[in-house]
């Protein structure tokens, strides 16, 4: 995690107004139909912008703020840390191991929300020949991460601070090899439904980049979350469940165990994962 927060059950407020630009960092930019107004025609109208997480206030530990600030930990990092990340200048995840051991062609994985990262550092040093790019906006996971790669001198590993959907709008089509969503918000509320992560909108843009045989694979604790997922994937163009049409996958080997999936273990809660292979 995380672009999602750990629980959303106090946003009341989102289906009446844009959450607070306090509380969120970038935004998806997948507007509902009805809800957008022109700038250029009208622009004392706001454009309504649904997010698909919530950015968290959480302390940040010693290891963490030294990784943000040495120069040590610098080539982790691809953009500005702290703060909304700048998207700007980022559109080939693979040139940005242009200067390492493996280079722009090895494997790549992009994992969307890795939270702490200690999982996503996890399988980069399981998988030393793949190259793996991990996008946040949760500053205290981002410099912790970092920090991980670091000390454990991994050269396989960089991290985006940002909103996942606008860095993959940006990237080229067939691009990625593996997608990884784990454990995402699972917005419980049914007005909050339209911020999942996994909807036919955004679903289609993660697809664009992924390359033809890549894999989506994401997993939930949350049983309704689970087959909602199952719903829209089944039912979107150009990927195949690995399992068959309705079926969930069971657990891979190479998916490290999160501290979500713990959390929903330890509450009784099922864990279920779903890979898609773009057709």
């Amino acid at each position: 995690m995380s672009q999602h927060p750990d629980s959303n059950d106090n946003v009341d407020t989102a289906d009446d107004q844009t959450l607070s630009a306090s509380n969120l960092n970038t935004t998806d930019m997948n507007v509902e139909a009805g809800t957008v107004a022109s700038t250029e025609t009208d622009p004392s109208k706001h454009i309504r912008i649904v997010n698909t997480f919530m950015k968290r206030r959480t302390h940040m530990n010693k290891n963490a703020e030294q990784a943000l600030t040495d120069p040590e930990f610098a080539q982790y990092l691809v953009n500005n840390s702290s703060g909304d990340g700048n998207l700007d200048d980022i559109h080939d995840l693979r040139l940005l191991f242009a200067d390492t051991p493996n280079g722009c062609d090895a494997p790549l994985t992009l994992e969307i929300g890795f939270g702490l990262g200690d999982s996503f550092i996890e399988m980069a040093a399981a998988d030393p020949a793949r190259n793996f790019v991990g996008v946040e906006v949760h500053e205290p996971g981002i410099g912790k991460c970092a920090y991980m790669a670091g000390t454990q001198n991994l050269t396989n590993i960089k991290i985006i601070n940002g909103d996942a959907i606008q860095l993959l709008k940006q990237l080229p089509e067939n691009h990625i090899d593996r997608i990884q969503l784990y454990f995402p918000d699972p917005w419980q509320k049914k007005r909050h439904y339209k911020r999942r992560f996994v909807s036919p909108e955004r679903m289609a843009i993660l697809t664009h980049s992924l390359k033809q045989g890549g894999w989506f694979h994401t997993a939930t604790d949350w049983e309704h979350y689970a087959f909602w997922m199952v719903e829209v994937l089944d039912d979107l163009s150009g990927l195949s469940n690995q399992a068959g049409s309705g079926n969930f996958t069971p657990r891979p080997d190479f998916r490290s165990m999160t501290k979500f999936e713990r959390r929903g273990l330890e509450r009784g809660h099922g864990v279920w994962d779903l890979i898609y292979i773009k057709d």
